[in-house]
């Protein structure tokens, strides 16, 4: 059996809810205009975003990329506040919400995270969901540790259990190592890997950290959009000196959420991912966990080709 068949991708679009951390870094603007993309040629349905990430402009942040792709209405949670509070010291996010949201807010105008996806997948047909994270296991943890509520009698282990299909994740490095996404939340990290029901595919910062992109849409992007605006501004801003591409950990989760991951990376697993108390990790190939990892499989411009293409992608005008 190959990890195509047991991924078993259906026939119509994937039903997606994506979590992030948009703040700490930017490559997190692209994966969401690339699902966008994916969305706007029929290969998936967002069903909710949601920020793993405190920092008060995150799920406006959010907000701005979804109203700009003409999805405004797509549900929007925020994290607990025992979930971490980063960003970076240019403040993009504060920039892109001044600049793109017509009203101000903040994190507080937003249902929590545990709220939405419990919503959501209440309203899901059974195993039908993908959740993709590009951030902390902060929401994902809440959401198995969340009890019986107004939108279903089943404790989230069970929700989760019944609706969800696959967890992609964008967390780890392999086959061991310390990784910012799961090293900053451990306790989240720990318990979520620990206790997920259903398979688990990692795109570890090996994978991302060797395929750059983002130049293309700063230098040749819409004048209006702010997914321009945001590689244009971070390229040059982000660190001390500026860089003409990003590393694309994020970009590769969510295409290989939503598209044949075989496609464009090999398959290692099935194994076991085992995180130690403070989030580093390392590869068990002999317990099946139902937990895979990609690996590069073609040279890196390729994959920066499919991903920067995908990142032009502008909404059809009104």
């Amino acid at each position: 059996m190959t990890f195509f068949t047991q991924w078993a991708y259906p026939s119509q679009p994937v039903k997606i809810i994506f979590d992030t951390d948009m703040g700490p870094d930017y490559d997190d603007v692209g994966a969401i205009t690339v699902l966008h993309a994916l969305a706007a040629n029929n290969e998936c349905e967002i069903l909710a975003t949601c920020a793993s990430d405190r920092y008060p402009t995150i799920a406006p942040t959010i907000e701005a990329f979804n109203s700009y792709f003409r999805k405004p209405n797509i549900p929007i949670g925020v994290a607990k506040e025992n979930a971490p509070d980063f960003s970076n010291k240019n403040h993009w996010n504060d920039s892109i919400v001044a600049k793109f949201l017509p009203a101000h807010k903040t994190n507080d105008d937003y249902p929590s995270a545990v709220d939405v996806y419990r919503k959501v997948l209440d309203s899901q047909a059974d195993q039908s969901v993908t959740i993709v994270t590009v951030g902390f296991l902060s929401n994902l943890a809440d959401l198995l540790k969340s009890g019986a509520d107004r939108y279903s009698p089943l404790s989230g282990m069970e929700l989760v259990k019944k609706k969800v299909k696959n967890l992609v994740a964008m967390a780890g490095k392999f086959p061991q190592g310390s990784e910012f996404n799961l090293d900053r939340d451990p306790q989240a990290s720990v318990y979520t890997l620990e206790n997920w029901p259903t398979t688990i595919l990692f795109s570890g910062f090996e994978i991302g950290n060797m395929i750059l992109t983002g130049r293309k849409v700063a230098d040749n992007g819409s004048a209006n959009s702010p997914v321009r605006w945001a590689y244009k501004y971070n390229l040059d801003t982000y660190e001390d000196k500026k860089v003409e591409k990003r590393k694309s950990w994020d970009q590769t989760a969510v295409l290989c959420a939503v598209r044949n991951p075989e496609k464009y990376f090999y398959i290692a697993g099935p194994g076991k991912i085992v995180i130690h108390e403070k989030g580093s990790n390392k590869w068990d190939p002999d317990k099946n966990a139902q937990h895979y990892f990609l690996v590069h499989k073609y040279p890196y411009q390729r994959i920066e080709d499919v991903i920067d293409e995908l990142m032009m992608y502008e909404p059809k005008k009104k």
